[in-house]
């Protein structure tokens, strides 16, 4: 039976991941509080973001940048930085 959690993201009891995400407490926290389809959704966002910003992995700038765009997505109702080709489509 899959492990359901309370979606931060979603609002809604969905489906939650089957591995914590990454190490340390805010792994834990996305684990615990959000759905498989509200990471899979950051994961969109976030290649968005590598692929515009041309975002090295390696670059400890750009990992603060989405480790900081991801809490937004994930856990607040502020608006993450989308290249502007991408804010002001509706």
């Amino acid at each position: 039976m899959a492990r359901l959690v309370k979606c931060n993201k979603i609002g809604e009891e969905l489906e939650g991941l089957d591995f914590v995400p990454f190490p340390g407490e805010f792994g834990q926290k996305i684990y615990d509080n959000i759905s498989k389809q509200a990471w899979k959704d950051w994961l969109t966002q976030q290649t968005i973001l590598i692929n515009e910003y041309r975002l090295s992995s390696l670059d400890q700038k750009a990992q603060k940048f989405l480790k900081e765009e991801m809490e937004k997505f994930l856990f607040s109702d502020e608006e993450i930085t989308m290249p502007k080709e991408f804010s002001e489509q509706k």
